[in-house]
């Protein structure tokens, strides 16, 4: 991928681009295609709304420049909607980008709000590429939806493989209840009782769930019974959630039995600005060990995802993880798309087929983008973050590898 990386105006109107051609000058037009961006700027998991706003913002930037130097007769506009990370404010703004001519949507970021806006994909004219969903319910061949990041199967398989290695023998699982998080509690659950552990897995908690005591009551009859089984040494708690978990994490704060042993996160909650925001619930992390994977950032790559992540720190005050800077490589995957198609979106068909063949054949600052048969990452590894605390303040660190 051609990436120049100081910042231009991205170009959001028609654009005139002149150049020089021996004595004469040629004018080209170029008409904006806009990719609507539909992510969670103010509600759970905004951390990585946030920063995968920056992200696209910036790709349009060095698309911009790239398309220019070629003469391109179309640029790109990209226009973001806050969906709160709520199902029904993500459908309301998926229609309106539908009915406004949009073709190409970056997101939603949840597996909740992309199994809500699903009908409203199928048979449309809009190509939907989520940079974060993983639930393995969505992995469907030849629909409009797409997915830069690894399924729940993958990051399940490798968290599970890491926990065990460990020596973990009993792990509690529980999950919020939604597609996403219940996806990953049930793919890391598979994975561990493969390898030879034993899962107590918990019923999900309703989304609007503020108060844990009930799950605190469940989750410590189970640590009990593992305990009794195992040694605590030898047990674990596994959380598949969002921000909520700072409310969590309090009150399990409070219960020796459970802040005496060790735990583990989904990718919802790594690198969450409200976690760290909340002392109680830092130190419970920082006390238990927890750590949780986003997916990785391949070291051989640095020298080309680096100087982005710093683009977006900068312009957010965020460190993006690779799910943020995989909105960065989907929108270069559009532009060529667009790129062969000579910024016509009128063919639905083909802007699919040309999607796979541009994904597959380009790689991103994150990686290969190939897909599999379901249009989904077809790889990856993980880097896991737990908490320190850095003088008074609390931050995110890495801690490890699901490849080590």
């Amino acid at each position: 991928m051609k990436k120049l990386l100081f910042p231009v105006i991205a170009l959001l109107a028609v654009v005139l681009v002149i150049q020089s051609c021996s004595k004469s000058k040629k004018i080209i037009v170029s008409r904006p295609v806009t990719v609507e961006g539909l992510f969670s700027l103010t509600g759970n998991w905004s951390s990585l709304g946030i920063t995968s706003k920056a992200a696209i913002e910036l790709a349009a930037e060095d698309i911009n420049i790239y398309l220019a130097q070629r003469d391109a007769k179309f640029s790109i506009a990209v226009h973001v909607s806050d969906t709160k990370l709520e199902t029904e404010v993500a459908k309301t703004q998926f229609t309106a980008a539908k009915n406004g001519g949009v073709h190409f949507v970056i997101g939603p970021q949840s597996s909740a709000e992309l199994a809500a806006i699903k009908p409203l994909v199928d048979g449309g004219q809009v190509i939907v590429v989520s940079q974060s969903s993983t639930a393995g319910s969505l992995a469907i061949a030849d629909d409009n939806i797409f997915r830069f990041c690894p399924p729940d199967k993958i990051e399940g398989a490798a968290i599970a493989n890491t926990i065990f290695k460990k020596g973990i023998k009993g792990l509690v699982t529980l999950a919020r209840d939604d597609a996403g998080n219940k996806g990953l509690q049930l793919a890391t659950g598979a994975a561990f009782t493969a390898k030879g552990g034993e899962i107590s897995a918990l019923a999900p908690y309703a989304i609007t769930t503020t108060n844990f005591a009930s799950v605190i009551a469940a989750m410590k009859t189970e640590v009990t019974r593992l305990n009794a089984k195992y040694g605590a040494a030898n047990v674990g708690v596994y959380l598949a959630s969002f921000d909520e978990c700072t409310g969590l994490f309090k009150l399990a704060a409070a219960e020796p039995l459970l802040s005496n042993i060790k735990w583990y996160g989904g990718d919802g909650v790594v690198l969450s600005t409200a976690l760290l925001s909340d002392a109680v619930a830092a130190d419970f992390a920082i006390k238990t060990g927890f750590f949780a994977p986003s997916f990785g950032l391949p070291a051989a790559l640095q020298s080309q995802w680096k100087p982005i992540a710093d683009r977006i720190k900068t312009k957010t005050g965020i460190e993006p993880d690779a799910f943020a800077l995989a909105a960065y490589d989907a929108l270069w995957a559009i532009a060529y798309t667009l790129e062969s198609t000579e910024g016509s979106t009128t063919d639905i068909a083909k802007l699919k087929t040309s999607f796979v063949e541009q994904a597959n054949k380009h790689a991103g600052i994150v990686g290969a983008d190939a897909l599999d048969t379901a249009g989904d990452r077809a790889s990856g590894t993980f880097d896991y973050f737990g908490i320190i605390k850095d003088g008074a303040a609390y931050v995110w660190k890495l801690t490890g590898k699901s490849d080590e």
